[in-house]
């Protein structure tokens, strides 16, 4: 199974943020062991070293651990969890507070929109 990626968007920066979801959805659990960097670049359709960078980019953010000659895994940690919840819910208000300005509507105009839509 290939993925379609975004052209505004780094392919590595995509999957981080794949990953990361996939945790905050339950679909990763603390502990779980990844893919190894060849099956997860044949599973994404992405070249092997876009897949080594993906999972040092969570390993840097403290997301992953890499034990040798077993692989890599989610953390345990759940603190980090419940923090990277929040970062990315932040950075998701940062991009919609952005993408709204951008487009001349106010704060007040979308929060009224998206009431009526829940």
């Amino acid at each position: 199974m290939t993925l379609d990626f975004s052209r505004d968007k780094p392919i590595y920066s995509q999957l981080v943020d794949r990953i990361c979801g996939d945790i905050l959805k339950g679909m990763l659990a603390l502990g779980d062991r990844l893919p190894s960097v060849r099956e997860y670049a044949v599973e994404t359709g992405v070249n092997v070293n876009t897949v080594q960078r993906v999972y040092k980019e969570l390993e840097a953010m403290n997301i992953t651990e890499t034990k040798r000659g077993q692989g890599t895994f989610i953390t345990t940690n759940e603190e980090r969890i419940v923090v990277l919840r929040e970062d990315m819910k932040n950075q998701l208000a940062d991009n919609f507070l952005s993408s709204i300005e951008a487009l001349g509507f106010s704060k007040e105009e979308m929060l009224i929109v998206l009431q009526n839509k829940s």
